[in-house]
């Protein structure tokens, strides 16, 4: 399989890119990348960096304009026609690539890929797939931020998305769909999720009512749904909770004296295990549902481990068939 690698989107450009672009290659042998980017840049970061054969599995693709993260996505594209997030889109567009990964830009990304790659046939809106962690594993948060303003069908459809990742990705045969609300009574909400509670019932989704907050992280559901916005406004507070929960623990020791180092050194493979699994690197990103080909949105912060992991969540979405489920399941509900 090929994927469209986007390789000037982080803030580390091309390096991490490149750098994650070796790791994938020596790691899966069944992918092939399409690097685009300034290709005098990302050759001499490649340079007698991998064997002939593994060489042969790259292609690089000459972009010569970047869309910066502060650029007003919609008139980045029409400004920047050969940046290289458009020129990505254009591949898988025109077939050739099967997935397209960025560190870049949310909204170009967002706007290229509905504009040039088109929704899958059926699909309302996109919604952004976020996995948070949680006591049992992970819970897929929907939408995180490409549709702010929704209706209760939109909800209904991310719903349906969510519930096929949860299946295919962390492998749970029925998973736990709930909607994001203040309460977890049913009467609680307000008038967007008190309409789409009614049209959850009637699917065929493991529909457990509505999720409080706290239900993200408590294992209580797989599957949370919510508009783009709040969406958004919890996946950014979780980052940067999490950051500031580590960065407080390094305070402690550092500030605890002997016995707090002494302690800390005890403890050094738990703090791994908690950094591990609640940093973005070890999942890759977020996917961008709905679109005609799998679409992964990694942190700009993302290092080569991230971009690595955001090209193997691509292949398993590829593998699963993932999109020809979406649009088969949408196309039986038939809602609008």
């Amino acid at each position: 399989m090929k994927i469209v690698l986007d390789a000037m989107g982080s803030d580390n450009a091309p390096y991490v890119e490149i750098e994650g672009t070796i790791q994938a290659i020596k790691n899966f042998k069944d992918i092939d990348i399409i690097l685009v980017g300034k290709k005098e840049e990302i050759e001499k970061l490649l340079h007698n960096r991998l064997t002939k054969d593994e060489m042969n599995r790259i292609e690089i693709i000459n972009a010569d304009e970047v869309i910066t993260m502060s650029e007003h996505p919609a008139q980045a594209l029409k400004q920047k026609p050969n940046s290289s997030i458009a020129i990505a889109a254009n591949l898988i567009k025109d077939g050739k690539g099967e997935a397209f990964v960025s560190a870049g830009n949310t909204g170009a990304v967002v706007a290229s890929s509905l504009l040039i790659i088109g929704r899958i046939p059926g699909v309302l809106r996109p919604a952004i797939l976020t996995p948070i962690p949680s006591r049992n594993g992970f819970t897929a948060l929907l939408d995180a931020g490409a549709t702010v303003d929704c209706k209760p069908s939109y909800l209904v459809q991310f719903a349906i998305m969510g519930s096929l990742y949860a299946k295919h990705i962390f492998g749970i045969n029925n998973p736990k769909v709930g909607l994001l609300s203040v309460g977890e009574e049913e009467a609680k909400g307000n008038e967007l999720t008190a309409a789409s509670n009614e049209l959850m019932t009637k699917t065929k989704l493991n529909y457990k009512g509505n999720a409080e907050g706290r239900d993200i992280i408590n294992g209580n559901f797989d599957v949370v749904v919510c508009d783009g916005f709040v969406g958004n406004a919890i996946l950014k507070f979780g980052e940067e909770i999490a950051h500031f929960m580590i960065d407080l623990i390094k305070t402690g020791i550092k500030e605890g004296g002997l016995i707090s180092k002494i302690g800390a050194l005890f403890m050094i493979s738990i703090f791994n295990k908690i950094k591990k699994k609640v940093s973005y690197d070890e999942y890759g990103g977020a996917l961008l549902l709905g679109i005609k080909k799998p679409v992964i949105i990694t942190h700009g912060r993302a290092n080569p481990k991230a971009i690595k992991n955001a090209i193997k969540v691509a292949s398993e979405f590829i593998k699963h068939h993932i999109n020809e489920e979406i649009e088969n399941n949408i196309k039986i509900l038939d809602i609008k």
